[in-house]
């Protein structure tokens, strides 16, 4: 029974990584909508290794490693295969000029920031009930969020259909990973309203953009979270 309890969390950081694996599969032979359905698994599972850990009091450095280590596949590798697959179609030619590689190469640079990201976040005490710069799950939602609109419904094609925006996309996102700004965790340090504005400012209005644009609005709450966070950045302790 102590062996179930002790390592429950594990398995479900485990299974965060199993799914983050075959959902990197099937993003690079084209069933995006696989994918989609292996990251809100890892999402989920993500979520709830820590809240379980944290229920049973099983927390242990093994879990800490674990749950960096899959997050490195279902949060890192992932949008970094994302923006691979978008630049693809390009070649080696951005506004004209010929580069001597593939621009599709450039997407990894958001999986090595994410494994900085990852690794930073793991030695850094100060981030208990606020995040400093983006975590990898929200990275992962904005990328793919807007991948995935762009082909299974047509829509943020102005970015995911043009090399330049798709770098400058790529360098942005690599650096809010590693970023000093602070954004919002869904950690509640008191039970007190007061205390918990920014959480309720971003879950109501995450929830109201969800509900008007559906599967188009993920990319935007994220972009909303940013908002969110630069707006409350005072409160974030």
């Amino acid at each position: 029974m102590n062996f179930l309890r002790n390592n429950l969390a594990n398995a479900f950081t485990l299974g965060n990584l199993f799914a983050g694996c075959i959902g990197a599969v099937h993003l690079l032979s084209g069933e995006y909508k696989i994918t989609a359905i292996c990251l809100i698994i890892s999402l989920v599972l993500d979520f709830f290794d820590g809240f379980i850990a944290r229920a049973l009091k099983s927390n242990s450095e093994l879990g800490v490693q674990l749950d960096s280590l899959a997050d490195m596949v279902s949060f890192g590798l992932i949008p970094g295969l994302t923006m691979y697959k978008a630049l693809e179609p390009f070649g080696n030619e951005i506004i004209g000029i010929y580069l001597p590689f593939d621009l599709k190469y450039l997407g990894f640079l958001i999986t090595v920031f994410s494994c900085l990201r990852l690794a930073i976040f793991n030695i850094d005490e100060d981030q208990k009930y606020y995040f400093k710069g983006l975590n990898t799950p929200s990275n992962t939602l904005l990328i793919f969020g807007l991948f995935y609109a762009t082909k299974e419904i047509g829509e943020y094609s102005f970015i995911m259909n043009n090399p330049l925006w798709l770098l400058i996309f790529t360098v942005l996102s690599s650096w809010l990973l590693i970023s000093p700004i602070r954004m919002i965790a869904m950690k509640f340090k008191s039970k007190a309203i007061k205390d918990n504005y920014p959480k309720l400012f971003l879950l109501v209005g995450s929830i109201l953009i969800l509900l008007f644009f559906r599967w188009m609005g993920i990319p935007l709450v994220i972009v909303y979270y940013i908002f969110s966070s630069l707006v409350f950045r005072k409160q974030l302790v």
